[in-house]
């Protein structure tokens, strides 16, 4: 059974893309365009990774990721977080941090290598 990736981005050509490679990559993917459904959609499809933007409408992807990361029953859901902001690694220092950055632009060998190894871990 394919692992489901839910991608959280407001940029409808940027999920296109996402959700083209991670389809031909053998993934099942479903996307939201803004946080605000975030914790509801991962109660209700349950995925194996959230590929989440930072900067978004309303509630950004820094927030979003904390929600997840604070929750006990969501804290050990992957989560990776995409922006082309270079001060992106400092997320890892905040409480509720991602698992793992992603600087945009990126290529898709990295995209998929992450992914990889958080679906291992």
């Amino acid at each position: 059974m394919a692992k489901k990736i839910l991608i959280v981005d407001d940029n409808a050509l940027m999920v296109d893309v996402l959700t083209y490679i991670l389809i031909s990559s053998g993934y099942e993917v479903i996307s939201l365009s803004n946080g605000f459904e975030v914790l509801n959609n991962i109660k209700a499809i349950h995925p194996d990774l959230v590929l989440l933007d930072a900067i978004l409408p309303g509630i950004n992807g820094r927030e979003i990721c904390q929600l997840i990361k604070l929750n006990k029953t969501t804290s050990q859901l992957p989560v990776i977080m995409c922006s082309g902001d270079d001060t992106i690694m400092d997320v890892l220092k905040q409480k509720g941090a991602p698992d793992d950055v992603l600087q945009k632009p990126f290529d898709i060998d990295s995209l998929i290598q992450k992914i990889e190894v958080q679906l291992v871990a």
